[in-house]
């Protein structure tokens, strides 16, 4: 088929990459517009911008897809259909009509469970132990069309959201050129998905990010680990600044168990929680790159009992 691909983040390239890599025709590339970095003006282009074009694909970065200029450009194309991996903007039913098999979504969670902008990271806070992904036809809802396909993956005791992410994303990949394969072929039907089981992940917000240290050391490591790249884990330090967290260990011992209470022990810097404490793998103050926790401990020259998050 001649496909249309959407994507703009990482997570997107190997599904690209797979479809490269298969019978089918990518015509053209969707992505975000080039951003601007954290310093200065300049400008770079997305991850599957950049994959794009070392491919020597044609690339379209509309500032909004639903602008009617742009949808004719997608109409002309006469693609039969798009696949869609974490491109970043609603698409509307005129561009949705543009393409003959629709546009299908590539998308981390077994639906209708945890649709939404954080599916993975949504999971690990909850504390599933069972994800994948899904192929499905997108319409209106949010993230409701009917599905073509689906794959699992367990999660593992100490994913982070990026590494989830990037086992499903390449994990996955074949999955999207199965279900563009069959669709093309006549082969498959769309499910439409089931009425029950149904659960959001909205995107994550700095607010979500801000560990509290009193609930049970399980739940502040799900956490820590479903925010961890992004927003990044964060508290407050004895002397009011903030700092982000990486990955934290539970301790056997019950040392520190009053939540948010630092102690050093062994080698590790302990923190209460609203059960057993846990240590501290490495911590970024304002300002830092990050650093072991144990050398963090020491420059910051504290004694047990000091106190993080809010007293």
């Amino acid at each position: 088929m001649r496909l249309i691909f959407a994507g703009t983040p990482s997570i997107a390239v190997p599904t690209l990459e797979a479809l490269l890599a298969s019978d089918h025709d990518v015509v053209a590339v969707v992505t975000q517009p080039d951003a601007k970095g954290r310093r200065g003006s300049t400008l770079h282009p997305s991850p599957v911008k950049a994959a794009a074009l070392d491919h020597g694909l044609q690339v379209l970065t509309p500032d909004k897809a639903s602008d009617p200029s742009f949808i004719e450009t997608i109409r002309r194309l006469n693609a039969d259909a798009a696949a869609v991996v974490a491109y970043g903007q609603i698409l509307k039913p005129a561009l949705l009509d543009a393409v003959a098999h629709g546009w299908v979504n590539l998308h981390f969670s077994l639906l209708p469970a945890w649709r939404g902008a954080a599916p993975v990271q949504r999971a690990i806070m909850a504390g599933d132990d069972m994800t994948g992904a899904s192929t499905f036809v997108i319409e209106e809802g949010l993230d409701t069309g009917p599905v073509l396909g689906t794959m699992t993956e367990r999660v593992r005791p100490t994913d982070t959201a990026g590494d989830l992410l990037e086992r499903l994303a390449t994990a996955a990949a074949p999955l999207m050129v199965q279900s563009l394969t069959a669709l093309g072929a006549g082969s498959v039907t769309p499910v439409p998905q089931a009425l029950d089981g149904v659960s959001y992940a909205h995107k994550l917000t700095r607010e979500d990010a801000y560990v509290a240290w009193a609930r049970p050391a399980h739940v502040v490591d799900r956490q820590v680990r479903g925010c961890t790249p992004a927003p990044g884990a964060w508290t407050t330090l004895p002397d009011g600044t903030v700092a982000k967290l990486g990955a934290v260990s539970m301790v056997a011992d019950a040392v520190g168990t009053v939540p948010g209470q630092l102690a050093y022990r062994d080698g590790d810097v302990l923190v209460g929680t609203g059960s057993s404490p846990v240590a501290l793998s490495w911590i970024a103050p304002a300002g830092k790159k990050p650093m072991d926790a144990a050398a963090w401990w020491r420059g910051a020259r504290l004694t047990d009992g000091a106190m993080v998050g809010e007293a």
